[in-house]
């Protein structure tokens, strides 16, 4: 029996508590946040986020779109970051919208086509991802 080399194995348990550590080290900053930011600000580039934001939406959604078509594995992967994207725009559209008709067009937006999609993508993203496993 030929050896084979040796092929350094992942370490998904300790990769497991640096993430969870991660996050915990991260609530202390949440309050910092809370405490200091402004309610209200004025934000350079702002067209810009929010194209480049949708922007990844799109790619994330046409690539998890063919990867799906092809049967391919990673489409689980994929339709995993544009259900992330998808619930990150309807907040970001929500808590920022100003009172009124902009806030409606943001709720309907978040509710009627933002998160109904996400859910798809998640969804899509865990068959794929049992499948992939077993």
């Amino acid at each position: 029996m030929p050896l084979r080399p040796h092929t350094p194995r992942p370490r998904p348990r300790l990769l497991g508590y640096a993430l969870a550590a991660c996050g915990v080290a991260l609530l202390p900053w949440l309050f910092v946040l809370a405490t200091s930011l402004p309610a209200e600000t004025t934000a350079a580039k702002w067209s810009a986020a929010w194209v480049g934001l949708d922007a990844l939406e799109a790619l994330a959604l046409i690539t998890t779109g063919v990867l799906a078509v092809r049967r391919h594995a990673l489409h689980a992967l994929t339709a995993a970051v544009a259900a992330t994207l998808l619930v990150a725009d309807a907040w970001f559209d929500v808590m920022t919208a100003a009172p009124g008709a902009d806030l409606a067009s943001a709720l309907v937006m978040a509710a009627a086509a933002e998160l109904p999609l996400a859910a798809v993508c998640a969804v899509a993203a865990s068959r794929g991802h049992r499948g992939a496993t077993g």
